[in-house]
């Protein structure tokens, strides 16, 4: 299990890992990347929240955004909350909120 890492901004880079603080939305109507808030990116989910399903189905929706497996994906915490964190291990895309500040 990863360590759990305190941060200013939604989004740090751990070596090749990128680790991101989220504000889930579940129940929404579409899949969506939305933009930052706070120290949170915004990201709904068209799944229940109903014992974590909503959040394996934001992982599944963040594999297909990033270009990632699923297994390279891990929920640091926040798997049954709206606050959570994940690490993506060597995504090989950007999400346009991610790729603008990396510039």
């Amino acid at each position: 299990m990863a360590k759990r890492v305190k941060m200013n901004t939604f989004y740090t880079w751990d070596k090749k890992v990128l680790v991101l603080n989220i504000l889930g939305t579940p129940n929404a109507k579409t899949d969506k990347i939305g933009k930052p808030k706070g120290n949170q990116l915004k990201i709904s989910a068209a799944a229940v929240p109903r014992g974590g399903k909503a959040t394996d189905h934001m992982v599944k929706f963040l594999a297909k955004e990033f270009g990632v497996r699923i297994s390279d994906i891990e929920v640091v915490f926040g798997r049954m909350n709206v606050n959570k964190q994940v690490r993506i291990t060597a995504p090989t895309r950007l999400p346009a909120v991610i790729a603008r500040l990396e510039k």
